[in-house]
């Protein structure tokens, strides 16, 4: 199995860095005109697929939003994930798990082997049980070419708490990044496993060049601007995979409006990290 890195430098090279999150939650449904309601949430997220899916090299279901509506929800959530895939995007599920030993290796084969119905390209994770809780996700990426996007400095107000710790070694946001730097040494184009990082954390005194992927929410509607990824990504912004719901789900629901702005927002981060 060709490695997540690989394929992922490869959708950036063709589609573009730019990643859509297809976050159907209920205020957007009321938007869109349609109600909070399962057959809504089928109607909403495969018009956003069919219109994102063929033209950008990721897309992002926030994997809450679907399984608020039980198992019905979560039925359409492998449609969005497995219509996204043959459209030719890459599908990180965001999911944030984290847990230790078999519970681990449960939530790796319910996202990252080939054989679920909810097999994705990558997935987001929690370390805050200690990095060594993620080995079996880790040890699944390797084994089926995935990828995974590590939580390390989010934008919340309250993540500081946890992520500007200090033990003897640092800062427990720069033992997150250390250990996905050590998974990542001498990989090519690009490693597997990634951090996120919000758009708008401000100044950080953290190495964010972890040879791997960085997944930055918070660009667009919700404040971070082109200039503020420049700046706060500096030379890791080269693999930067900006990612915004808003700015692109309110143009829907007509399936030409939507792909526009998926465009757009593609082509304003085109040259991030050049």
């Amino acid at each position: 199995m060709t490695p997540f890195g690989t394929r992922l430098a490869h959708a950036i090279e063709e589609r573009g860095r730019f990643c859509v999150g297809i976050d159907p939650h209920a205020a957007l449904l009321h938007e869109w005109g349609l109600g909070d309601d399962v057959a809504s949430l089928e109607r909403f997220a495969l018009t956003v697929v069919e219109a994102v899916a063929p033209v950008v090299g990721v897309v992002k279901p926030q994997s809450a939003f679907y399984e608020r509506f039980g198992s019905r929800g979560v039925a359409v959530l492998e449609r969005v994930v497995a219509e996204s895939r043959a459209a030719g995007a890459l599908v990180l599920l965001d999911v944030k798990r984290g847990d230790i030993g078999s519970t681990s290796q449960a939530y790796a084969d319910a996202y990252l082997h080939p054989t679920s119905p909810l097999a994705c390209d990558a997935i987001t994770a929690s370390p805050y049980l200690g990095f060594g809780s993620l080995d079996p996700m880790v040890e699944s990426c390797r084994r089926h070419g995935a990828g995974l996007f590590v939580l390390a400095l989010t934008s919340n107000e309250e993540g500081p708490e946890v992520q500007h710790a200090r033990t003897a070694d640092g800062t427990v946001a720069g033992t997150v990044l250390r250990h996905l730097r050590d998974l990542n040494a001498g990989v090519e184009p690009v490693g597997s496993f990634g951090a996120v990082v919000g758009a708008t954390i401000g100044e950080t005194g953290e190495d964010l060049d972890v040879n791997g992927p960085l997944l930055v929410p918070g660009y667009g509607a919700q404040g971070g601007t082109v200039a503020d990824l420049e700046r706060i990504l500096g030379r890791a912004a080269r693999w930067a995979l900006p990612s915004s719901s808003r700015e692109v789900l309110r143009a829907g629901p007509d399936v030409t409006a939507l792909r526009e702005a998926a465009l757009r927002g593609n082509d304003a981060v085109r040259g991030l990290g050049a």
